[in-house]
């Protein structure tokens, strides 16, 4: 973990809102180092320790007007920086400092609404109400009914009378919408005054973290050995880059090629990481050993749990003829930090299974390097570019680690695999001619556990279908379809049908998550 007492600090205190994350990612954008904390571990001692230039109260399920309800520190008012209250932040602020809220009697809010300005200028809101209103985005059952002392009402709604309150001389604000979420068009705008006021320099940037980065590796592995295990995707192959630049050749990656990968792409990663970054790499072809155990099992929890089994016992194995090796290196991202700190429990004593392989860390005995670990992906792709890979490769669409396997509903065989990779290359093929790839999200083909009858030519057909599938996402928490012209689908099925044997119907899956997953399994 990288010294983070180097950088100016600003702390978001969160009450549970499903959106908090949003705002960390808002205050990245603008160079300022954040951090997500659940009240519950946010006491006086962490606020001195933590010592930030600024805090940020976030939105939360509760009722400020429920006995027992969450609460930051009282210290925290009297520490002399800046205060941002949103939704149940704006709420708790009011409630702790004098005001009053109320629940019922009409006061929820949800959806899109407009907020008209009250009192004169207000520095928070410059570049606001450049027209008589302003659209936000509200989700509150209660409201503000009286503000603190010291507060004055800068812009209302309908059902929030004290929208937008502040009392300047304490540098204490509260807002009843939630800027941070696209709904609201010029909350980016409300942030970044907001940083502004509180005298950041924005001095958060991926060429300073990976300075940082490098020094803190060195100094936690010392002379000893790291594996990594080499996905392919962006974050582990960001960490390897990045932990190599650190440590040379005590690091070994691990590529294991279980024969579920897309078409090229196991030459394509032990190429770029072999050659052009001279890394120790195992290249672990072990697709005879994946597909053998597949063979024959339909049932999706089945093969992501034989995939993993036989990841560990592959990875082990290899891991073993490594003399010297006291570290584990992972890609672990910052949202996978924030998810493994309950709001309800605190932190947790595990890390998810599908980033630590399955339990792989407690098995092997090995210490974790996790060099990304305050990064979000955005932050992984631009710390990837310092790194110098390649675009292509930082920009490349997220790649499940159970591969093909899920992408292939029912019993996965040999031929259905070949034929998917080559339904998949035309797809993308596609994508990228039109210039749309970076426009997307995740795309790829998903071959069907039927089979259609078709007509080419004077014959008749009897092949496989598959499904096109493109969406749209921030983080893949939810997402839309991607809106395909019917001539770039119409020509797509059209290249698919003529260049793949083997398919004959090409559908596009239009559904949005939820209700349904990215994935097809």
């Amino acid at each position: 973990m990288t010294d983070i007492s180097q950088h100016e600090r600003l702390l978001i205190i969160d009450f549970g809102s499903q959106v908090t994350q949003l705002i960390a990612r808002r205050l990245r954008e603008l160079s300022v180092y954040c951090e997500i904390h659940p009240y519950q571990n946010v006491d006086d001692a962490f606020l001195k320790a933590f010592d930030p230039k600024a805090v940020i109260f976030s939105g939360g399920p509760d009722s400020v007007t429920r006995a027992g309800s969450p609460r930051p520190p009282a210290a925290v008012f009297d520490m002399g920086v800046p205060i941002l209250g949103i939704c149940y932040g704006q709420q708790v602020m009011m409630q702790m400092l004098g005001g009053q809220v109320v629940s019922g009697h009409g006061t929820a809010e949800f959806g899109r609404a407009f907020v008209t300005p009250a009192n004169g200028d207000l520095e928070l809101l410059q570049g606001w109400f450049k027209t008589d209103k302003e659209q936000v985005w509200m989700s509150h059952g209660d409201h503000v009914s009286q503000i603190a002392p010291g507060f004055e009402v800068y812009g209302t709604s309908p059902n929030a009378p004290y929208a937008i309150t502040a009392d300047v001389a304490r540098g204490f604000y509260a807002v009843q919408f939630h800027p941070e979420v696209h709904h609201t068009p010029n909350g980016a705008m409300l942030y970044e005054n907001f940083v502004r006021m509180a005298g950041f320099t924005g001095d958060w940037t991926m060429g300073t973290y990976r300075e940082q980065a490098i020094e803190a590796i060195r100094e936690q592995v010392g002379d000893k050995q790291v594996i990594c295990g080499l996905s392919g995707g962006v974050d582990s192959s960001v960490a390897a880059v990045l932990i190599h630049e650190a440590i040379g050749d005590q690091l070994t990656c691990v590529f294991v090629d279980h024969g579920l990968l897309r078409k090229g792409e196991a030459e394509e990663v032990v190429t770029m990481f072999r050659d052009n970054y001279n890394m120790r790499l195992i290249h672990a072809d072990e697709q005879e050993l994946f597909l053998g155990e597949l063979d024959g099992v339909s049932d999706p929890e089945k093969k992501r749990k034989i995939i993993g089994r036989l990841f560990i016992d592959v990875f082990q194995k290899h891991a073993d003829g490594i003399e010297g090796a006291e570290f584990l290196a992972q890609g672990t991202l910052y949202p996978d930090v924030i998810e493994s700190v309950s709001f309800s429990g605190g932190p947790s004593v595990t890390i998810k299974s599908h980033h630590n392989v399955g339990g792989l860390p407690e098995k092997m005995g090995l210490k974790l390097v996790e060099p990304l670990r305050e990064l979000f992906k955005d932050e992984v792709r631009a710390l990837g570019a310092e790194l110098g890979l390649p675009p292509s490769f930082i920009g490349r669409h997220p790649f499940p680690g159970p591969g093909l396997a899920i992408r292939c509903p029912g019993e996965i065989t040999r031929e259905k695999l070949d034929i998917l990779r080559e339904a998949d290359a035309v797809y993308i093929d596609q994508i990228r001619k039109h210039g749309l790839y970076d426009d997307i999200w995740q795309a790829f083909v998903a071959i069907l556990p039927v089979r259609t009858v078709g007509v080419m030519g004077d014959g008749r057909t009897y092949d496989f279908a598959c499904a096109l599938r493109a969406v749209t996402s921030v983080d893949g928490m939810t997402a839309d379809y991607y809106p395909f012209t019917h001539e770039f689908l119409g020509e797509t099925a059209t290249r698919i049908i003529n260049e793949v044997q083997g398919i004959n119907r090409v559908t596009y899956d239009i559904t949005s998550k939820p209700p349904g997953t990215i994935e097809w399994e």
